[in-house]
């Protein structure tokens, strides 16, 4: 089957390896993977940091296989299933961008991507984060349908990215490289 282009979902349909299903949940495998990149830079960063760095590789393991069309027990008889994403994942973002946020520097101009290792991987997450909101938000504009926690989540993901590659650079000590316009 894979051979002849096709691969099964999570709920059993046999579909080719072109559907956006499969798109979706193989780049939330790109970005758990460069998320796992990210890890393994953190020897000298706290425990919080990494843990958390950590919760996010499981709950993105869980949206590739809702994105696969994995349906949880429990949620099967209901007409709209309920999402793995709960409204305490978002919050535990933003409880963690504003905890981060604490200890860094105001930003006054754009920032390019970069710094330690950490940080450079964390922002490569970031970016392929933001890559897959956007197919997510293509996909369903096409009629697809995906959780909106799980939209919210990665939206906020992408925002949580950009700060803890910005409290990488912080915590190495690394001054973050300002955008310079050659216009002006």
């Amino acid at each position: 089957m894979g051979d002849q282009g096709q691969t099964y979902l999570a709920s059993g349909a046999v579909v080719p390896k072109t559907d956006g299903r499969v798109e979706l949940y193989g780049t939330c495998d790109e970005l758990n993977s460069v998320l796992g990149l990210a890890i393994s830079f953190t020897a000298r960063n706290d425990d919080r940091f990494v843990s958390f760095l950590g919760q996010i590789q499981n709950l993105l393991f869980e949206i590739g296989s809702e994105l696969a069309g994995y349906i949880p027990k429990d949620s099967k008889n209901k007409v709209e299933p309920e999402s793995i994403i709960a409204e305490a994942d978002i919050q535990d973002l933003e409880v963690e961008i504003d905890r981060l946020t604490e200890s860094l520097p105001p930003l006054k101009s754009f920032i390019l991507p970069g710094g330690s290792s950490l940080s450079s991987a964390l922002h490569l997450a970031r970016t392929v984060c933001r890559r897959l909101e956007r197919d997510v938000l293509k996909y369903t504009t096409l009629g697809g349908n995906v959780s909106e926690p799980i939209r919210i989540y990665l939206n906020r993901l992408s925002d949580y990215l950009f700060t803890a590659a910005r409290y990488a650079n912080f915590l190495d000590k690394n001054k973050e490289v300002e955008w310079k316009s050659r216009t002006k």
